[in-house]
């Protein structure tokens, strides 16, 4: 049997929980948690669309 891993665009571990993605300027990005959600958001706050 063959899952579909996502992996988070930060750290790379396996996206559980859904709820943890922003629109980017180069697409939806996944993220495995609130806390790389934010790290992500603070070093690339100009490629975020709003």
């Amino acid at each position: 049997m063959s899952e579909n891993k996502i992996n988070c665009a930060l750290c790379g571990l396996a996206v559980e929980i859904d709820g943890f993605n922003v629109e980017t300027t180069e697409g939806l990005k996944l993220f495995c948690c609130a806390g790389c959600l934010s790290v992500y958001r603070l070093f690339n706050g100009d490629k975020i669309q709003e």
